[in-house]
């Protein structure tokens, strides 16, 4: 669809010589001799962008800027002024104008600025797009779960989202913090602002206290230019510091003041810069012994920990697991294009009596590996890792022959089934069956197992 444009000037020959123009890039364009006939074309009909001359009868560019601005339309505009009136443009920019162009008219320089501006106008268009998906996606209603353990976290996260106090987020790995953060940020006033996340323990010790606050350029040998920090790149927004327990003591000083004081000092600088960040930290230690022990500041820890979301595990939630394998089932079938219509009454009696010490991040993993496997209706026990297959109880293995012949064959099934569990790479299985990768080798060539 072509973007519709509104040509106004009371000069015959600009306003038509405009129209051609345009027309002959393919937009849509209409024409108003003044000020006042564009304003009432305005109200019944809706245009991408106005270029107008400023100097009319009966209304004047500016006072059609005016009225633009009042009719709250999400509409661009472009002001042409005579040469040597820079102060009178300027005044329109002020007025809300997108863009001017003196007179007389260079045609390939408008056509130029009308490209730029509807690029521009696309970019906002889906970035606005974009971040309404986000918080549809991160909106903690998405979150998987109708236990009373989970439903308790709807509710922190609901009465917390809005405030700009420090939240701190416990729970084992794999148990969804960074969810949890995200879905405390888009729920926020912060919402159209950054989400930026470090992992404090994803980073070196000599490096970290640069990459959270920035540095000047020289500060450190290889610092070749400035570098802005991410509380920097967070501003406005919030910072989620994953795994805060594995920050080093020396940065947590600065941390605290950053937090307390709401400013902060680049590496390598004495100037104090302003912090307008909401922060969330995580951890999956236990911080009250970390401080007992000295390896975290207990300052630092009452500060953080304002708010405490701690995130119940699997073991807590039991309820929510078939929840979650149908949320997992749905979302892989779909990327692979399978169509698998369910799983079996075993395999998710197996998946209930896991221990699932990777939590919701190794029961994801689980389905996605089940789901490339499963060629069938539903997937079934055999689809899923070894370890779940003797969790439903003994195998349908029976002898028969001599023993020799029935241990060769038990033997084969496990190896075949580890193999498959560990998706056929060698080094992985010898460790499943903690045997050396030789003796693996040697096993597979005695028991004919070729893959």
């Amino acid at each position: 669809m072509s973007e519709k444009i509104l040509v106004v000037d009371d000069e015959d020959i600009i306003r038509e010589s405009l129209s051609y123009i345009l027309n002959k890039e393919k937009y849509d364009v209409d024409e108003a001799a003044n000020g006042k006939i564009a304003f009432e074309m305005l109200k019944d009909k809706s245009y991408d962008l106005v270029i107008t001359d400023l100097e009319m009868p009966e209304m004047k560019g500016i006072e059609l800027l005016e009225e633009i601005k009042k009719l709250n339309v999400q509409t661009n505009t472009i002001v042409i002024t005579a040469y040597g009136s820079v102060d009178t443009a300027i005044a329109a920019l002020r007025s809300g104008a997108s863009d001017y162009i003196l007179k007389p008219v260079e045609f390939d320089e408008l056509l130029i600025k009308v490209k730029k501006l509807f690029e521009v106008r696309e970019l906002h268009l889906e970035n606005r797009i974009l971040r309404k998906e986000l918080q549809r996606e991160y909106d903690y209603t998405n979150i998987i779960g109708k236990s009373p353990a989970i439903t308790q976290i709807f509710e922190m996260i609901k009465a917390v989202s809005d405030t700009d106090s420090t939240v701190l987020i416990s729970g084992n790995s794999g148990t969804g913090k960074e969810l949890v953060a995200k879905a405390l940020h888009y729920n926020s006033k912060r919402t159209n602002r950054p989400f930026i996340a470090l992992n404090c323990g994803a980073i070196s010790e000599n490096l970290i206290e640069s990459e959270l606050f920035g540095h000047k350029k020289g500060a450190f040998t290889g610092a070749i230019s400035d570098k802005e920090g991410f509380i920097k790149a967070a501003e406005g927004g919030t910072l989620f510091l994953d795994e805060i327990s594995e920050m080093p003591p020396q940065l947590q000083v600065k941390l605290l003041r950053a937090i307390q004081e709401k400013e902060y000092t680049p590496v390598g600088t004495t100037v104090s810069l302003p912090v307008n960040v909401r922060f969330i930290a995580s951890t999956n230690r236990n911080l009250q012994e970390q401080v007992a022990q000295g390896k975290f500041r207990d300052d630092l820890y009452y500060r953080l920990n304002v708010i405490e979301i701690h995130l119940p595990s699997l073991k807590e939630r039991e309820s929510d697991i078939p929840l979650l394998v149908d949320f997992f089932l749905d979302k892989y079938r779909k990327q692979m294009n399978k169509n698998i219509l369910g799983i079996s009454n075993d395999a998710m009696r197996a998946l209930m009596n896991h221990e699932w010490k990777g939590e919701i991040r190794e029961l994801e993993n689980v389905m996605e590996r089940a789901v490339i496997f499963c060629n069938e209706d539903f997937i079934n026990v055999k689809h899923l890792p070894m370890q779940f297959q003797s969790e439903t109880g003994p195998t349908d293995f029976s002898p028969s022959g001599s023993l020799d012949e029935s241990v060769r064959r038990f033997e084969k099934e496990i190896i075949t089934r580890a193999l498959e569990s560990n998706e056929f790479n060698k080094e992985k299985t010898a460790e499943t069956l903690q045997v050396g990768l030789s003796t693996l080798y040697r096993k597979m060539k005695e028991l004919n197992i070729q893959i």
